[in-house]
């Protein structure tokens, strides 16, 4: 029987079933079809057996099918048995067709949605989730568990109930013709339940254990696919090999144990169904020698009793097999319980377009308890004020962009934009202010002029072409066989990285945000690609708050203030020489 969690689980799942509620009892509607239909199965064999080669009457219902002149033993008997045979297959294929191609439908649709649901919680949570739980365990439950509630809701829940149905219905058919047999029959019902009740609390526990290996195993295949060039470039492919071989062995000595303990359970669950059958048919013998049953009642007995045994074999296969996906469920569950660690206020309000005045106040931030990054940082930064923001590898200077954008909240203090908290504003409203260049360029594995109106969709091929044209870009791109509708690979691998860091740049053109982040924008590419960028990046500064991430003092010259950082405090402001930019005489004040 389920226990409370699995109850928790069932409700869940049923209220996101609650869509497709018609759907789920069309196929329950269709799946109580089969208890009559399984009664009409033995029917022929009896008729045979007692009226067409024994002397026994045909049943009311049925003798009108035979001429008044002819008797059940003739031919017309015979037929009458031949066609029950083929009248109940054929009602049986089209119960089954209906409720095979119901089930499809309705599985994949409630799959689709729960995936759905799954990914976008995953993007509504925050870059901690993420940096913390890593891509392939997030994959995982969106490929494979998500399934659970297909497996659940319609090829779970609907056979039990109709196993059920057909069980009572067999119970009282049996007991109708002899009543021992049928408590004889039952009597296993409480042993089966037992079993039921033991192999169903191992098989959770294993295959939870088995969905956490996997997903290991996957996330070593992932970060190796990923990180492919560098493996190459050592020579590890042997070492990733036994790597992956090794975490996948895993997962498959836990598979083992499930079909150990799932085999274990099904030799048990047979020969218990044996022992049940054996003594109804001890039983039924005895009781045809003494003539308080016919030998068709007997064999009609056994047949219905066998379509017993098989609702009740099927009740509990289905728990045991239930186990899987109750995992499955339970962690993709898991995963929609995650709250965001940047949450929305329910009083946050909109912003169309931002001055670009930026502060710091008193800003801490720790990744956890034992990792402080930030400690008490304080600057101003005016509208339109170049920054730029030096200092040593993993002193801080990625973390405070992050928490600018609001990737993360600060532990402690707050930051200001145009003289308002960032929690005040709406997240994608605050998002939206935004442009930024990375230092490795993210590209999706679309067009060349999708990639540029990556913010802005609906742009028409006008817009795209201007802001190529601004971040020097056309020129290539126009070479390429495609021109903009060039595809360039996953993560943009076919263009080279100048080429992939001035579509970046088109992309920030066309989004025209306020405020503009640069992390080290030109740290790999050569000095002619170099001065195309910052001549492109010099036109997309004009007007707009720049944050610039840099070491290179080509970029460093053209900032009105730097914020040097050093384990974690401002501990430095230097100002540019003269004129540093369109923006002089402007500067970040810090504390």
């Amino acid at each position: 029987m389920p226990g409370r969690s699995d109850l928790t689980v069932y409700r869940r799942l049923l209220r996101l079933g609650r869509p497709y509620r018609l759907h789920l009892a069309g196929i329950i509607g269709l799946g109580l079809l089969s208890p009559p239909l399984a009664l009409l199965g033995p029917l022929p064999l009896k008729i045979a057996v007692d009226s067409v080669i024994g002397d026994q009457p045909l049943p009311a219902p049925l003798a009108i099918l035979i001429p008044p002149a002819a008797s059940p033993s003739t031919s017309g008997g015979m037929a009458l048995v031949i066609g029950l045979v083929l009248v109940t297959a054929l009602l049986v294929n089209i119960q089954a067709l209906a409720q095979w191609l119901l089930q499809s439908y309705t599985g994949e649709r409630l799959v689709l949605a729960f995936r759905s649901e799954l990914f976008r919680h995953l993007q509504r949570l925050s870059v901690a989730y993420h940096d913390a739980r890593g891509t392939a365990d997030s994959l995982y439950r969106i490929q494979y568990d998500a399934p659970s509630i297909q497996w659940i809701l319609v090829t779970g829940i609907p056979p039990f109930l109709t196993a059920g149905a057909t069980l009572l219905a067999m119970v009282y058919v049996t007991a109708r013709i002899d009543r021992q047999l049928a408590l004889v029959a039952l009597t296993i019902a409480p042993v089966l339940l037992g079993l039921m009740r033991l192999s169903g609390t191992r098989l959770r526990r294993r295959w939870t254990e088995v969905k956490e290996l996997e997903s290991a195993a996957m996330a070593v295949a992932h970060e190796v696919l990923a990180a492919v060039r560098v493996v190459k470039a050592f020579a590890q492919e042997p070492r990733e090999q036994e790597r992956f071989v090794t975490r996948a062995a895993r997962g498959v000595w836990g598979q083992l144990r499930v079909a150990l303990i799932g085999g274990g359970f099904d030799l048990l669950v047979g020969l218990t169904i044996a022992a049940g059958t054996a003594a109804a048919l001890f039983i039924g013998v005895r009781h045809v020698r003494a003539q308080t049953l016919t030998l068709g009642d007997l064999l009609l007995v056994m047949g219905y009793l066998t379509q017993i045994y098989a609702p009740l074999q099927t009740i509990t296969r289905k728990v045991a097999e239930l186990q899987s996906s109750l995992a499955g469920a339970e962690r993709a569950f898991a995963l929609l319980d995650e709250t965001p660690d940047v949450p929305e206020l329910p009083t946050a309000r909109p912003l169309v377009r931002a001055r670009g005045a930026v502060s710091f106040r008193h800003v801490s931030f720790a990744y956890d308890t034992e990792r402080s990054v930030l400690h008490d940082v304080t600057f101003d930064s005016p509208a339109g004020a170049r920054v730029g923001i030096v200092g040593p590898t993993g002193s801080g200077k990625t973390t405070l962009i992050s928490l600018l954008m609001r990737f993360y909240d600060p532990s402690g203090g707050q930051i200001l934009l145009d003289g308002t908290d960032l929690r005040a504003y709406r997240v994608a409203d605050l998002r939206n202010q935004f442009a930024v260049v990375l230092q490795d360029p993210v590209l999706f594995s679309t067009s060349i002029a999708e990639n540029i109106a990556y913010a802005q969709p609906d742009a028409d091929e006008a817009a795209i072409v201007a802001a190529a044209r601004q971040a020097n870009a056309h020129d290539f791109i126009i070479r390429l066989p495609d021109g903009y509708h060039t595809q360039v690979g996953e993560r943009g691998l076919r263009l080279s990285g100048g080429e992939r860091q001035r579509i970046s740049l088109a992309r920030a053109f066309l989004k025209d945000a306020p405020i503009l982040i640069m992390d080290e924008p030109t740290s790999a590419v050569d000095l002619r690609t170099e001065s195309a960028i910052l001549e492109a990046m010099e036109r997309l500064m004009r007007g707009r708050t720049t944050f610039i991430i840099t070491h290179r003092p080509s970029i460093i010259g053209t900032a009105d203030a730097l914020v040097r950082i050093e384990h974690g405090h401002v501990t430095h402001e230097a100002v540019a020489a003269g004129d540093a930019g369109t923006a002089t005489g402007r500067r970040a004040r810090c504390g």
